[in-house]
């Protein structure tokens, strides 16, 4: 064996030089990496008694992609395209032995060689468009030759991985590895000596792209794929790529692929897209506990409530294989609750999502109860009852009853303070709060409320707990609505005052849309239903909310709340609501005025981050980006945005500053500056250093 450098190293067996990349932890094709491939490369064609050469990973997978840290510097020599260029053009076979993940950079290497075999569990992918971009080392060019249009625009456009069976279906990959995958390789490659065959250039076959209507691809991909991408720079231009490997010569669409490909490296939308990247691994980083910190084993999860929340948190856990125990107050409630789940995961095994033995796993691991008691083994309990501070304290005092020792006591509370509710048992270390995003089931994100006296053991549970069952698991601080919420207030608060100010629902859901949210506001509130919360003997008819639900417009359950709703609830402005909106204006005193996109802009969003400022100023938040990965995951802030504290630093957090002492002076004291935005802006500073 010789040592090529610290990641390489070339072994000869028989005709066979197996060169075998190590550099840990996924083989990313770093400087170093493709220096190793380069000089074994060269020595192994240089030598006479091999006739065939096999590249190989050590450790868990094969390349997984490009170094992320290497992106917007300059790329030393030998380039991934002079690696290719080299396979290419060796008389020698060269065949890639992927396992593990062979992802952006990684499969494009592998696609350059001359043939291909995999492990069984390997998985292949072009995931670039998750960071902005496209592939930039000819992947938007040999997979259509490979696998024709279609096929390669929705393997790049979606950027996600296939499993290897799938590969060798499409040709990708040649063979599947009936047992040691090195073993494996290097017959392959003598037999592709013994047997003359020819050596494979992707880049020289146009077969799969002779008849190719091209716009037909194209417009197929759109209709695929455009609502989902709505907004990314990179969807059209990664379409256009691809549809070049069937419109131009290899070396032109290769030469094109590069220009997009920087082109969209050095806009803001990539640099969004690959801080969220770095932001969604921070946040599992805490500062004072140590990532070896000792978690409780989670054995069986209790859950009080089975209606909506409770039902959806359930299927979480049900899904990640542990056992559940959930608990209501009656049998018509408990039937109800199990019912729904039932009819989740069935329409899930319906749509092909999930395979129908999986259904029966799931739910054969659902203990319905009505008895309190039969939470006593549960390891992790998690309230998710009527959000009443007066509920969940009663709640509480009777888990802290039955409940054994050392388990752990959550609530799902999406505002309230953890710290009053711990107040009531004798255990407060083991309290927290653990608020899960509706549809629990579905939305990626989970505030991890840490109280006052929450032990470290109990959060680092949490946390991990948390991306077990496939969340995204950011720590929060105790107050009002925590992280997400208490921004949300802010941007309530605002949007209702537009709509007496002069704009309407419509308007200010229009803009919120155009800047790349899912829905806006009070969209958002027909969704969740405008009585929640709301009760007829109460009433006073003080807001537009109440009395649109005195007038039983209580959203899209009633087919009519802010707007009118259709049979497929499709909404669309209200005549009534927009004189309900007028005659309160009327009242209150407003004199209507004209209200331009901008200003609606700056008056939901520059709030949202100056109560950023203040969550981190307050110690909230541990960092920033922890903030941008809340409205990411749980509120559909689009990630080409970066998320709102990345968006103050992109715009710059002196403009906001300005716009906040503006709309002070003018509106009062709803917008004075955090003092945080007035030291970053004093300071020349950040909130992200990541802009």
């Amino acid at each position: 064996m010789t040592t090529i450098n610290r990641a390489t190293t070339l072994d000869v067996e028989g005709e066979v030089a197996v060169l075998t990349l190590d550099n840990p932890p996924v083989n990313a094709l770093s400087h170093v990496l493709r220096e190793g491939v380069a000089a074994g490369l060269e020595a192994a064609v240089a030598d006479p008694a091999v006739k065939a050469i096999v590249l190989i990973c050590a450790g868990r997978t094969f390349i997984a992609g490009a170094d992320i840290k290497e992106f917007g510097k300059p790329i030393a020599a030998p380039t991934l395209q002079d690696l290719q260029d080299r396979i290419e053009a060796s008389g020698k076979p060269v065949v890639a032995a992927l396992h593990g993940t062979s992802l952006g950079g990684g499969l494009e290497l592998a696609l350059a060689c001359h043939y291909r075999i995999a492990s069984p569990s390997a998985k292949v992918g072009l995931p670039e468009i998750k960071l902005g971009i496209i592939p930039g080392a000819g992947g938007t060019q040999r997979l259509p030759r490979m696998v024709g249009l279609p096929r390669a625009l929705d393997m790049i456009l979606t950027g996600t991985p296939m499993g290897a069976a799938s590969a060798v279906t499409l040709g990708i990959v040649d063979e599947l590895a009936a047992g040691d995958l090195r073993s494996e390789a290097v017959r392959l490659a003598a037999a592709i000596v013994s047997d003359g065959r020819p050596l494979r250039r992707v880049r020289d076959e146009t077969a799969r792209l002779g008849d190719a209507d091209v716009e037909a691809a194209l417009s197929a991909a759109r209709e695929r794929h455009g609502r989902k991408m709505r907004g990314f720079e990179s969807f059209e231009k990664a379409m256009e790529a691809v549809a070049n490997a069937a419109r131009m010569p290899f070396d032109e669409g290769l030469a094109r692929e590069r220009e997009i490909f920087a082109e969209l490296l050095g806009g803001t939308q990539s640099r969004a897209q690959r801080y969220v990247f770095g932001a969604t691994r921070a946040v599992a980083k805490i500062a004072d506990i140590p990532v070896d910190t000792p978690t409780r084993p989670i054995g069986r999860v209790g859950i009080i409530g089975a209606g909506t929340m409770g039902g959806g948190i359930a299927m979480n856990f049900l899904s990640a294989g542990i056992p559940m125990t959930i608990v209501e107050q009656s049998q018509e409630a408990l039937d109800r609750g199990t019912g729904i789940i039932a009819r989740n995961y069935a329409a899930s095994a319906s749509k092909g999502r999930i395979r129908p033995e999986d259904v029966d796993k799931a739910t054969g691991l659902l203990s319905p109860s009505l008895e309190f008691s039969d939470l006593s083994d549960c390891d992790l309990i998690i309230e998710a009852a009527f959000e009443e501070m007066e509920v969940k304290k009663a709640i509480f005092e009777r888990l802290d009853a039955i409940a054994r020792d050392g388990a752990i006591l959550a609530s799902n509370t999406s505002y309230l303070d953890i710290d009053a509710i711990a107040a009531v048992t004798r255990r407060p270390a083991d309290v927290l709060g653990m608020h899960f995003f509706s549809p629990a089931n579905i939305m990626k994100l989970l505030e991890v409320v840490r109280g006052r006296q929450t032990a470290k053991d109990v959060i680092a549970t949490a946390m991990k707990i948390g991306r077990d069952i496939g969340k995204t698991a950011v720590l929060v601080g105790v107050c009002h609505g925590f992280v997400g919420n208490r921004m949300l207030s802010a941007r309530q608060r605002e949007a209702n005052k537009l709509i007496l100010e002069g704009a309407m629902p419509w308007d200010v859901d229009r803009v919120l849309t155009g800047f790349g949210l899912p829905m806006g506001p009070f969209q958002m509130a027909d969704l969740a239903g405008l009585d929640l919360g709301w009760n007829r003997e109460t009433s006073k008819g003080e807001t537009i909310r109440e009395r649109l639900c005195e007038a039983d417009r209580r959203g899209q359950k009633t087919a009519a709340g802010f707007y009118d709703y259709d049979e497929a609830r499709k909404g669309s402005p209200s005549p009534l609501v927009e004189e309900i909106i007028l005659q309160k204006s009327r009242e209150d005193g407003f004199e209507r005025r004209a209200i331009g996109d901008d200003e609606i802009l700056e008056r939901l969003v520059y709030p949202m981050i100056n109560e950023g400022a203040k969550i981190l100023d307050e110690g909230i938040a541990q960092r920033a980006s922890d903030i941008d990965v809340v409205w990411i995951n749980g509120y559909g802030w689009p990630v080409y945005r970066g998320g709102p504290m990345f968006y103050a630093d992109t715009i710059g957090p002196h403009t906001v500053l300005e716009k906040m002492r503006e709309f002070e002076a003018r509106m009062g004291e709803d917008f004075a500056p955090a003092p945080l935005l007035e030291r970053i802006v004093r300071d020349g500073g950040s909130f992200t250093g990541a802009a």
